[in-house]
């Protein structure tokens, strides 16, 4: 008696369900046999066949490979657009650091020649006067005139000289150079061999040990028909 009243409880729902279930099996199964033996047998094929029928997968098939493969082109040609890219950037780039170093050795020989580098065809120009300049070749960056500038930023606008490299048709870069910082030293302009030989004569003669000065000069290059393909350089210079 118990079991039934916890049926009854619990499983009322699930009864009703088994019932309607039962219901439309019977149902099914009544109209098929209501039919002749021959009816009923090719409402069953009929049944099957639908139930197999594989019409449309080569379709779907396809559609999903076409998809596989059209991701993989796009994929491919992705990668080879950015390739390209990416060697045209690079290559730019090599160049405006070529024009940085030429510019670079520039400014070594202003230095070594202490103002005009001497180099024809170029487009000298300075930013500077001759006593910013002179103070930034032969004195400590404290002992600047106030008027000179020291700060590490290089641009069209902030830079002691500027020259320009290269010529028609090829790009011409614009090359800015500034001297933001200089150690004191005791080297001199070259002069050759002063003596006849590298050995001491005198024994007693007292040999002065050579101290260089150091300058750190800023340089930025860039192209004159695209500013944006450029190139910096923070360069330690021991003269």
């Amino acid at each position: 008696m118990s079991n039934q009243q916890s049926a009854k409880k619990s499983n009322l729902p699930i009864r009703s369900c088994h019932c309607e279930r039962s219901e439309a099996i019977s149902s099914f199964y009544n109209e098929i046999t209501s039919h002749p033996s021959g009816v009923r047998n090719d409402k069953l094929r009929t049944l099957n066949s639908k139930l197999r029928n594989e019409k449309g997968i080569a379709l779907v098939m396809v559609l999903v490979l076409s998809a596989i493969a059209l991701a993989i082109m796009a994929g491919l040609i992705y990668m080879i657009t950015s390739g390209t890219q990416i060697s045209g950037i690079q290559k730019r780039y090599k160049t405006a650091l070529e024009a940085g170093v030429s510019g670079a050795d520039v400014t070594f020989q202003l230095i070594t020649l202490r103002g005009d580098p001497g180099i024809p065809s170029i487009n000298y120009f300075r930013n500077i006067s001759d006593t910013c300049l002179t103070d930034k070749l032969i004195k400590s960056t404290i002992n600047w005139n106030a008027s000179c500038d020291s700060s590490i930023t290089v641009s069209d606008t902030f830079y002691d000289m500027r020259f320009d490299l290269g010529a028609a048709p090829s790009p011409t870069y614009r090359v800015y150079s500034k001297i933001v910082d200089t150690v004191l030293g005791n080297s001199g302009g070259d002069e050759g061999l002063l003596k006849t030989g590298v050995v001491l004569v005198n024994p007693g003669e007292v040999q002065v040990m050579s101290m260089p000065y150091l300058h750190t000069i800023e340089v930025d290059a860039q192209n004159l028909a695209n500013p944006a393909e450029r190139a910096k350089l923070s360069i330690l210079y021991q003269y």
